[in-house]
């Protein structure tokens, strides 16, 4: 490999500070701290680490579509690390840089390495980094230019990119032509529907952005649903949500609304009337949503990153890469998973959890898993966790999934998911005290099954004084609940039903300020709730859940399937 590939510039920029490096993938969004850089995702090496002016090297993020717009408040606020530089492909915190120079004028240096240049790089304490080299104790890097391929464009993009259809229209033109240059794109795509995810007030960057290109006329030109938001939209006032946070995380949501999204407010858009069907080219944002399209519905989408996928929405045009394309779809890895007998709902966000751990950076093809015949719900579940430790936008699933048969590359590895790691990873997700003040069902959003569950285990016995029930759910989900007489049922043993929120959003005093442990059956919220809400989290079952409801206690214990 000659030196002028080592390097190449994926955003242009100068830079210089201390070297942060980590093997680890990490996501902005839950593991950074918007408001001090530092890292705060508790299951990460680098937690405690503030990345202010820092030349932070990882592989590539993994995680949350909403690291971009943690990214762009950083950049905004001056908070931000110095330039980033990854090894492998990157497409979340690469489009909050991206923003932050288009729309802002503050541009963040973005870096790729050959694998052999960034662990040279990784050792160095300082680097000073310009537009042509890296330089660094002693070390010298040839930068290349970032790619300038040009696309195949219609005629219908050469007008939206000359401004036929306005401002804002051109504008995400412009965005996505130059992610679909760094992407390695030659073409885009047209899109059936969007899903957005910069709706949550993660920062107040997201803001920002929204109001910008609401005021520059955009309007979605295709079917559009929207994520949860961070505050029950009808209700937050009354419910004691601080007014500097709410009003904005309400402004937040009337702006995407004003540009034409359906007010769908929920972060498990395959569970709607809507949900695309097998075969069909969307673009969705949220990364379980992504993950479970593609894997479970058949369906194709990029793991778009914030604000991308309102740009794709007001275009009705993506780049045409990633898993768009049926050679990017298959698994670079087997996994063969030891599944121990009679497991229960608790073994599939285990599981996909640890799924994500052995598959960071690719797609996997998860063994063993057909004789367990997991539901929807378990598969939400499996999904759900696999994207908070995995950077990969889909999973195949032996025997389950539509498009497993024939999954595999030539080139795929192996692995293997041991008893002995499902039982290191349960103890890792439940440590904890026994006592337990909270009970947080519906990350993602509870499904119409989900809720019928809870209240056939519940079988109209109260909770616990001491112990909170909270579930959040989509409002779709809570009407056909409240129409069939469940959500009455739940709401007799003293559970309360939240619209709009989810957990990964939810903030005091909507989430109980007494808290100190919380006892979930979400191993996406078992990851980030730690680090979001600075509360022990637990995770169980959906019976270790209602034990813990009844009784205000869940008994430190490994599951009967893994003792």
């Amino acid at each position: 490999m000659n030196e002028s590939s080592l390097a190449r510039s994926i955003l242009g920029g100068t830079a210089q500070g201390p070297v942060i490096a980590t093997q680890e993938a990490l996501s902005f969004w839950g593991g950074v701290d918007p408001a001090t850089a530092r890292v705060i995702d508790v299951h990460h090496s680098m937690h405690g680490i503030c990345l202010t002016g820092a030349i932070l090297m990882m592989p590539s993020s993994r995680g949350s579509c909403t690291g971009s717009g943690v990214l762009l408040d950083l950049v905004l606020n001056g908070r931000a690390p110095a330039a980033l530089i990854f090894s492998e492909a990157e497409d979340v915190l690469t489009l909050g840089a991206l923003i932050a120079s288009e729309l802002f004028g503050k541009p963040l240096p973005v870096l790729r390495l050959a694998p052999q240049a960034f662990a040279a790089l990784a050792s160095a304490k300082t680097a000073r980094i310009s537009d042509t080299a890296i330089e660094a104790d002693g070390l010298s890097l040839s930068v290349s230019p970032p790619a300038s391929s040009a696309l195949d464009l219609t005629e219908a993009d050469r007008a939206m990119i000359e401004g036929r259809d306005g401002i804002a229209v051109q504008q995400a033109m412009r965005i996505i032509g130059a992610m679909a240059v760094q992407q390695g794109a030659r073409s885009l795509v047209d899109v059936t529907q969007a899903h957005i995810d910069g709706c949550i007030y993660a920062s107040p960057a997201n803001l920002t952005f929204a109001e910008k290109m609401a005021e520059l006329g955009a309007r979605v030109r295709v079917p559009t649903t929207m994520n949860a938001i961070s505050v029950d939209r009808a209700n937050w006032q009354e419910q004691g949500v601080p007014h500097d946070f709410g009003d904005p995380a309400a402004r937040l949501a009337d702006a995407y609304v004003r540009m034409g999204c359906r007010p769908t407010f929920t972060c498990s858009p395959y569970l709607l009337d809507s949900a695309p069907k097998c075969g069909e080219t969307v673009a969705w944002a949220e990364s379980n949503a992504v993950i479970f399209a593609n894997s479970v519905l058949g369906a194709r989408t990029a793991k778009h990153p914030d604000f991308l996928d309102l740009c794709i929405a007001l275009t009705g045009r993506a780049p045409l890469s990633g898993v768009y394309l049926d050679e990017h779809r298959k698994a670079r890895r087997i996994i063969d998973v030891e599944v121990p007998s009679e497991v229960d709902d608790a073994f599939w966000p285990l599981v996909g959890y640890l799924a994500g751990h052995a598959a960071s950076d690719r797609i996997p093809l998860l063994r063993g898993l057909g004789a367990a015949r997991p539901s929807r719900d378990d598969l939400k579940a499996l999904c759900a966790a696999f994207g908070t430790t995995s950077a990969a936008p889909m999973l195949h699933v032996e025997g389950v999934t539509p498009e497993a048969d024939g999954a595999v590359a030539a080139d795929a590895d192996r692995a293997v998911i041991t008893r002995a790691d499902l039982v290191a990873a349960w103890k890792s997700l439940n440590a904890g005290p026994e006592e337990v003040e909270l009970v947080a069902i519906g990350s993602p959003h509870a499904s119409l099954e989900e809720c019928r569950a809870l209240a056939a285990v519940l079988d109209g016995r109260q909770r616990h004084p001491d112990a909170a029930v909270i579930v959040t759910a989509g409002n779709a989900v809570i009407a056909d609940a409240r129409t069939e007489g469940t959500l009455a049922r739940l709401e007799q043993s003293g559970v309360q039903v939240v619209p709009d929120l989810c957990w990964c959003s939810i903030s005091e005093p909507v989430f109980p300020t007494r808290t100190r442990a919380v006892m979930t059956n979400s191993g996406k919220y078992a990851h980030y709730g730690p680090g979001l809400s600075g509360r022990a989290v637990r995770l169980g079952s959906l019976a270790d859940c209602v034990t813990a409801a009844l009784t205000g206690r869940a008994p430190v214990r490994l599951p009967t399937w893994l003792s």
